[in-house]
């Protein structure tokens, strides 16, 4: 996902939630159930919706889901707002954004959290075995890959590095996809590189090594990612977002208890192999959204810089 895309993306839905009423379409109904399409992110993440679709938890709720895979919140933000999804899912820092920018959208659940542990988180910053790098503090000033500029990556390194004493201004945030950071570590394109599970257990099964566990020094129990409507289908359909809301939670609680099953699950909608499933660290889901890391992400964007100015108003955005 590249931060123009985002910025053009958004910019454009600026002007399109503004003037169009055709945004947030209802779904279809067959039957009496509503058809209706989710936009997630091929990753880790977004498990539980898969394991609820799986279990029946919004079949009971006269909900069928469509799961479509989207190039991450550039596309699954507009896809929202116009119809084309009833329901997304992104990254807490980019639905900020969209709404410093008054993009007409809100949540209506979590989505992950980290573990809040250090050595135990599903994400963090990793360097190879020999780098002379062993602290966070040691990351000032150095070239260090993120999967997009200017979002809830570099935003919460930063704050690893300022936690342990470093400079953060220095740092030289290298944009790239999580799947090409292993070798671009290995080969020294970049010092260090912030990764999340699966790139995390592959990077430390090559000797790579954790310096930096960002998310738990950003907030305790941080809230990562949410699921999310447009505000024409929540005003339109209250009864469609409640019964959606009660079915992803009744998901993301399953699938915190049964790890399990997550694990057997991502088999079905990522390439991440088996012995990597069993392996790697599973974030946590719990229901309820921390708002107080949600402020901190906020207030962490407002000192990089990262809203052009504006303040995000966490009343319009979370429920």
């Amino acid at each position: 996902m590249r931060r123009v895309q985002i910025v053009a993306a958004i910019a454009a839905l600026t002007v399109v939630g503004a003037c169009s009423s055709s945004g947030g379409t209802a779904p279809e109904k067959e039957g009496g159930v509503d058809q209706v399409k989710v936009g997630v992110i091929p990753i880790v993440d977004v498990a539980p919706i898969y394991l609820g679709q799986q279990k029946g938890f919004f079949k009971t709720r006269d909900i069928e889901l469509t799961l479509e895979s989207g190039q991450g919140g550039a596309a699954i933000v507009p896809g929202v707002v116009s119809g084309q999804f009833q329901f997304g899912f992104s990254n807490i820092t980019s639905l900020l954004i969209a709404q410093t920018k008054n993009v007409p959208i809100k949540v209506v659940a979590n989505g992950v959290a980290s573990t809040g542990k250090s050595g135990a988180d599903f994400g963090g910053v990793t360097v190879k075995a020999d780098s002379p790098i062993t602290t966070a503090a040691d990351l000032a000033g150095k070239k260090i890959s993120v999967n997009t500029l200017k979002n809830i990556g570099d935003t919460t390194v930063r704050e690893s590095v300022r936690k342990a004493g470093g400079d953060p201004s220095g740092i030289n945030f290298v944009e790239m996809p999580f799947p090409n950071m292993p070798a671009a570590l290995q080969g020294g394109q970049v010092d260090a590189a912030w990764v999340v599970e699966p790139q995390l257990s592959e990077i430390k099964a090559a000797g790579g090594r954790v310096v930096a566990w960002n998310y738990v020094d950003a907030a305790p129990d941080l809230t990562v990612a949410a699921y999310f409507v447009s505000t024409k289908l929540q005003s339109d359909n209250p009864d469609l977002v409640k019964r959606f809301t009660d079915a992803i939670n009744e998901s993301l609680t399953y699938a915190d208890g049964h790890p399990d099953e997550v694990r057997a699950i991502l088999g079905s909608y990522t390439k991440i192999d088996e012995k990597t499933r069993d392996s790697l660290t599973l974030p946590r889901w719990p229901t309820q959204i921390n708002e107080a890391s949600v402020e901190t992400l906020a207030k962490l964007g407002q000192q990089d810089g990262i809203f052009g100015g504006a303040t995000p108003d966490l009343s319009k955005l979370l429920p």
